[in-house]
């Protein structure tokens, strides 16, 4: 492989990373287009297809939900035609019939593959480092009871979608858990050919 083509794969992959602007925006058919057909996501409120995904996000974007996020550059490993990629990210979403809302960190760990010349993500998961809540108008009651069945590094994330109306219904990877060491072990062998 030349120099001058990991280059162009690697600017292919950091627009994939990028291209999670198209979710904020509304824009269906292009988030669509980041990931293969067989395309897959486990993130808090939403574990299946990545279509299915794209759907259910249309769905939440007609809500009383909103979100947006920032996207850091991407840190990734190749192995030929595919790659592990690591993306920093910080997520800001709020309810505004709620008028209320959060900031969570989280490190999105993305399977990607070239297939037929084009770089898109096989598999989306995610990691979770803080969350914090904010208040949009005035302090709300927070039900602390609420709060503390989730762990801390997603905790306040979890709060506000379980309020609008999405669930999480399981535990995620946080930072330095066995969890995200499992996700990362995981990635390696399947980078691998595994």
């Amino acid at each position: 492989m030349t120099v001058s083509a990991r280059v162009e794969d690697r600017s292919a992959i950091a627009d994939l990373m990028t291209g999670w602007i198209h979710r904020d925006l509304g824009e269906w058919e292009q988030l669509r287009e980041l990931f293969h057909p067989d395309g897959t996501i486990e993130i808090t409120w939403f574990e299946g297809a990545a279509g299915e995904f794209v759907d259910a996000s249309a769905r939440m974007g007609a809500s009383d939900l909103r979100s947006k996020h920032q996207i850091g550059g991407p840190s990734i490993t190749f192995d030929g035609a595919r790659a592990l990629v690591e993306t920093s990210t910080m997520l800001i979403a709020e309810n505004v019939a709620l008028d209320l809302g959060c900031t969570a960190h989280n490190r999105f760990w993305d399977r990607v593959e070239k297939r037929d010349g084009d770089w898109r993500i096989v598999h989306r998961a995610s990691v979770y480092d803080m969350s914090s809540f904010t208040f949009l108008a005035k302090v709300q009651e927070i039900d602390e009871s609420t709060v503390r069945r989730y762990p801390r590094e997603y905790a306040a994330l979890a709060y506000v979608l379980e309020k609008s109306g999405y669930p999480v219904a399981r535990e995620f990877p946080t930072r330095n858990s066995e969890l995200e060491a499992s996700l990362k072990a995981a990635g390696r062998r399947w980078l691998d050919g595994a």
